[in-house]
């Protein structure tokens, strides 16, 4: 055994699949062992999944694959892989986005899906998603399953030689999204000129989606193959779309009285920001409360809406207007789809921070395509910029705030554990001069202050990074507590660790 294979970590799932630096924890022998078991666990789960007096029981995996780097070369090998241990394989002849595999496995009515990607992920990064026969992502008890047969070293056996087949997913994924929305209203206002759509999937798996869906003429940047993502990480932050923003206020300069949008995809995509007619960012935290309108008011749906730790306190207070039930989880899409399945409650949408919103019209899976194409069908409805949207609803629920979240890369693993152990056993009871009225631990550590504003702070599952994400009243008050936590990290980065009386 090398010294390299000892030195690399333990498979281990994040809260949406098992992410690693391509060649070297991310390398096809160890995506040989994990993906059968994968596989398996699929099998252990879902096998009876779709069973009836006329159905047999499923041995079908879908695989897909996005656009990264060696991406195709690795499904190719699970497909391989896969099928020697006996499952059938219908493995895809494109790149397309991991909804899309998604939604295969749901209704092709597959065991589930694995798909090779690595989301948003820098571009040196590569992974594996799994995805169960509902069309989701699974349980964190499923994936553990997966890591405790990988740590006890335990395989399948080659045995009868499963089907391996090829399959084009966009075809029957294009329309069922086209049927979920209003598709002549919104073919009509961009053809007439009245909006004027912008696209950036970000070099990645939702190149010519929405135009594949609109079959109409959009204007989309960024979607040629560049496994590099054009030097960024393929995530839809403002630092990563400049390109995007040129463009959109370009035409905003030459056409000050038309609306327009911009939508961005990262790198799978099942994740989403916006662009107003302005050309301003609007992340998920603002797009949430405008899709939660335009379904209960424009298209009369209801249901339990579910938001992560990290969602804005405008997200209830939308949710109130029109008598919506809300329903908190960690962060993770895994456990949003969790609830989503769990039969207590009808759910409208559920969405995170991050992008990812999924909806119960639908599969409970985030899907970035569909958003776009709600949020296409709100415009059209009313009219109106998505900004112009967001600030009715700030004025009807009389509550306005704002938010934003940085990542910060450590310098060691001692500085990770060090600030963990100080919230752990010496938790801040003030911050920033704000005292500290609630902590709430379910998924890092979650402050709420006097003031109504709160500081959340997570450790990432799958780089050495911190998150740190804030709600405040104003932008001034966002940054400066944003600010307070990051010198503190800086401070422990310099081991001055005497910081707390």
């Amino acid at each position: 055994m090398s010294s390299k294979s000892v030195l690399q970590p333990p498979i281990r799932f994040g809260t949406d699949g098992w992410r690693g630096l391509i060649a070297d924890d991310f390398t096809f022998a160890r995506l040989g062992k994990v993906a059968p078991l994968a596989a398996l666990a699929l099998a252990d789960t879902f096998g009876t999944y779709f069973e009836t007096a006329q159905d047999a029981v499923s041995k079908t995996i879908i695989i897909g694959y996005d656009r990264r780097f060696l991406s195709p070369e690795f499904a190719q090998f699970i497909a391989k892989v896969i099928s020697e241990a006996g499952f059938d394989v219908q493995l895809s002849e494109v790149f397309a986005p991991t909804p899309a595999f998604s939604w295969a496995a749901y209704s092709q009515k597959a065991l589930g899906a694995l798909v090779i990607t690595a989301s948003h992920n820098p571009a040196g990064y590569n992974g594996l998603k799994i995805k169960g026969a509902f069309g989701g992502s699974v349980s964190p008890d499923l994936t553990k399953q997966v890591e405790e047969k990988l740590d006890c070293g335990f395989s399948l056996p080659i045995t009868n030689m499963g089907k391996i087949t090829v399959f084009d997913p966009w075809a029957s994924y294009c329309e069922v999204l086209r049927s979920l929305v209003d598709i002549r209203a919104i073919q009509k206002m961009i053809t007439s000129g009245e909006l004027t759509v912008f696209a950036d999937p970000m070099y990645g798996a939702a190149a010519s989606g929405l135009a594949r869906i609109l079959e109409v003429p959009i204007q989309e940047i960024n979607s040629k193959s560049d496994p590099t993502f054009g030097g960024y990480a393929p995530e839809p932050l403002p630092r990563n779309i400049s390109a995007l923003f040129r463009k959109v206020r370009g035409f905003h300069h030459n056409h000050p009285d038309k609306l327009a949008v911009g939508f961005v995809f990262d790198g799978d995509g099942d994740r989403i920001a916006a662009v107003d007619s302005k050309g301003d960012f609007l992340s998920s935290q603002i797009l949430i409360p405008i899709l939660i309108e335009h379904l209960a008011k424009n298209r009369g749906f209801s249901g339990e809406v579910i938001k992560t730790i990290s969602g804005l306190n405008l997200i209830p207070k939308v949710a109130a207007l029109y008598n919506l039930p809300v329903y908190e989880t960690p962060i993770g899409y895994k456990y949003i789809a969790e609830r989503m399945l769990s039969g207590v409650a009808k759910p409208l949408l559920g969405g995170e921070e991050s992008g990812g919103i999924g909806y119960g019209t639908h599969i409970p899976e985030r899907d970035a395509l569909l958003s776009a194409l709600y949020l296409l069908e709100a415009i059209a409805i009313s009219n109106q910029d998505l900004s112009a949207i967001y600030e009715n609803l700030q004025a009807q629920t009389g509550y306005v705030s704002h938010y934003d979240r940085i990542d910060k890369h450590l310098a060691s693993n001692e500085v990770s554990q060090k600030l963990l152990q100080l919230l752990q056993t010496e938790p801040f009871a003030e911050i920033d001069g704000r005292k500290v009225i609630s902590i709430n631990a379910v998924d890092g550590f979650k402050f709420e202050l006097e003031d109504a504003s709160w500081l959340l702070i997570r450790f990432s599952g799958t780089e050495p990074v911190l998150r740190l994400y804030c709600e405040a009243a104003t932008p001034e008050l966002v940054r400066q507590t944003l600010v307070w936590i990051s010198d503190l990290v800086n401070k422990i980065d310099l081991k001055k660790y005497n910081l707390i009386n």
